[in-house]
């Protein structure tokens, strides 16, 4: 008669270990598990310096959980064994890279200003301009109707990301068209909304910190119900309701508001701006919205920014001597040229313009795509302007 042994499964089987995850940050979590050890036994798993203990099955498995050393680096061998039976395996220690820090607000003396559509509160929107452009805008446009109180949490909002705010104090209700009898420049200097105007002047006193007020913009077109020539306003009364809120504000207490007098780039037809300015006393800053609309319109042309933005320049220059200038809304089509060159040169003609302080891009997909990163190559190149323009 022939006697057979049998052997025990674990000593038939090569011993082995599985890593999961095999690959991670030091400090991780793993899980190994083991087969083909001695059964029902204690073993050890090695890692390092650092042991873990384990327990096997009647079959000669295991499963245990580690933890990868804070210290480890490169490729960490880790040991499973039970008496004189043993396996390992290797894990990979992959390095965490430093996290890229958030762009900050650049100290360049031309600052970048961006109007978004989510607003002042919309961070999300306002952390990826800032990754486009390489830094965080120094200037948060709101916008605000007559209907509306005093943004102060946005201005807050703003704030926490070292920015001032720019509010576009707009003169009438959105939505309404530019016939609203309602809010005829002659009722606004009569004092029908001085509680509205007011309450505002109060709130940014008690707000305390420096913004921007611009009030009743582009008011040389014919556009908005505060424009003369429409909506019953007659020559004079756009100057008169502008110091009027002025002084309504000013009476308020509210010392820390730089006024802000933002008419359009002068065109053919529109109002010649002698007869809109309220006087250097009325006006800390002088400032301009200009678009390069391209091909995108059937009335529009390609328009270089220094054509677009020069003359009227020159104009607030003679009408303000010595105040800054904001261009205070800008952007440009896709179409009918060379955005990227488009941006490029902007920035570089701002730049060399001592009295220009700022600009504030209007990253908006309306009329047309005036976003920044309408294009890779206008992201590309407007970075890269902003970039040169510090040194």
């Amino acid at each position: 008669m022939v006697l057979s042994v049998v052997q025990p499964a674990s000593a038939a089987t090569s011993p082995q270990i599985t890593l999961n995850p095999a690959s991670g940050p030091a400090g991780s979590a793993v899980t190994v598990a083991g087969t083909g050890f001695k059964a029902s036994t204690t073993g050890t798993v090695i890692v390092g310096s650092t042991t873990f203990a384990f327990q096997t099955t009647a079959t000669g498995a295991f499963s245990a959980g580690i933890t990868i050393p804070a210290a480890s680096t490169g490729n960490l061998t880790i040991t499973a064994k039970t008496s004189s039976i043993k396996a390992s395996a290797t894990f990979v220690v992959q390095v965490t890279p430093a996290p890229v820090p958030a762009p900050t607000v650049s100290a360049a003396a031309l600052r970048f200003g961006v109007a978004t559509a989510g607003g002042a509160l919309a961070g999300a929107e306002l952390d990826e301009v800032a990754t486009v452009a390489g830094e965080s805008p120094s200037i948060v446009m709101i916008y605000k109707d007559f209907l509306q109180s005093p943004p102060i949490t946005e201005m807050d909002a703003v704030r926490s990301r070292g920015a001032t705010p720019l509010i576009t104090w707009e003169p009438w209700a959105w939505g309404g068209g530019v016939d609203q009898p309602a809010y005829s420049l002659d009722r606004v200097a009569a004092g029908d909304f001085d509680a509205t105007i007011t309450q505002w002047g109060q709130s940014m006193a008690a707000w305390g910190k420096p913004v921007m007020l611009r009030f009743a913009h582009e008011m040389n077109g014919n556009w908005y119900p505060w424009a003369e020539g429409v909506n019953g306003n007659q020559a004079g009364d756009y100057i008169a309701a502008w110091r009027h809120v002025h002084d309504v504000v000013a009476a308020a207490g509210a010392g820390n508001v730089q006024w802000v007098w933002s008419p359009n780039v002068p065109y053919v037809g529109s109002t010649d701006l002698a007869g809109l300015f309220p006087g250097t006393g009325y006006a800390d800053i002088v400032a301009l919205d200009g678009y390069n609309w391209g091909t995108s319109q059937t009335w529009s042309s390609w328009v270089s920014p220094v054509d677009l933005l020069g003359p009227g320049i020159s104009q607030l220059r003679a009408l303000a001597p010595g105040k800054p200038v904001l261009i205070a809304e800008t952007a440009s089509s896709e179409t009918g040229g060379s955005k990227a060159a488009w941006n490029t040169d902007l920035v570089s003609f701002l730049a060399a313009q001592p009295d220009v302080m700022g600009f504030v891009w209007f990253h908006l997909q309306k009329e047309t795509d005036w976003r920044i990163n309408s294009s890779d190559s206008s992201a590309s190149a407007f970075r890269s302007a902003l970039l040169a323009r510090r040194s």
